[in-house]
Parts: structure tokens; sequence; C-alpha cells
């Protein structure tokens, strides 16, 4: 997929644009992930070079681990980015784009570590931790 797509905050502080290929969502089902949507992680990716973002100053980063670090709106708190140290790009939540995003799902990760009050059913691979 290499149009340009759109998304961003709750409240609209916070705008981004993605320009070229974005990858599968991704999954993600650990605890953090849990604890900070209330359920899982569904994000994609865009290299940093082709992340346009409006509103930067209105983007607080969390250290969630000593390898990464969150981004969300610090007005209306929406979860927004991902970003590991030294990566040249950021995960973008799936749900912070506007649609339609074509976006095609890939697989779980961290499912050793789900909350025990879903299934996860889909047919797509699954791994225990991440996936290397």
């Amino acid at each position: 997929m290499a149009d340009i797509h759109s998304g961003g905050c709750l409240c609209a502080a916070v705008r981004f644009k993605t320009h070229g290929v974005l990858r599968e969502l991704i999954f993600c089902h650990c605890s953090q992930c849990r604890k900070q949507t209330g359920l899982y992680y569904a994000a994609t990716n865009v290299l940093d070079r082709d992340l346009e973002l409006q509103g930067a100053k209105d983007v607080t980063w969390y250290r969630s681990s000593e390898r990464a670090r969150r981004g969300f709106c610090r007005q209306c708190g929406s979860a927004l980015f991902w970003k590991s140290d030294g990566a040249e790009y950021t995960s973008i939540m799936a749900g912070a784009f506007e649609t339609p995003t074509d976006l095609e799902p890939g697989y779980h990760i961290f499912c050793a570590d789900k909350g025990d009050f879903y299934d996860i059913d889909d047919g797509l691979p699954k791994f225990d931790a991440g996936r290397t």
C-alpha cells in the first residue's frame, strides 16, 4: 500500500499523514498494551521519513520499557504511537487512522500475556512473545 493515509487523536490536537508503504497489522497482547488501551494494540508502522506530524507539541512520550516509548495525545489521552529506541520507523495505532485504510491483518504477539476475558480465534499466526 503506497497511498497517503491520514489520522489523528480524538480531539484533533494531533494529526498525521503517512506516505509510502504501511506494514501489515500486528496485534499485541502484552500487559502494557492491554493497560494502555483496555484490550490490545492493533498497529502498523511507517518509516519516520514518511511520517508527517502536526501538533507534535501535544504528543507526550512515555518511556514504557528499557527499549521503547509510547506516544499519546496530552489533551485527550488517545494512544497513537509506539517507538523502539534506534528504530527508523514509528508504529501507529490502526484506530487512529481515518478510514478506509486497506490495512491487512498480520499476526498476534505476546499471546501468552493476553487477557483472560477474550479468545484469539481469527486464524492468524500467534506468538507467545515477540516475533523475531
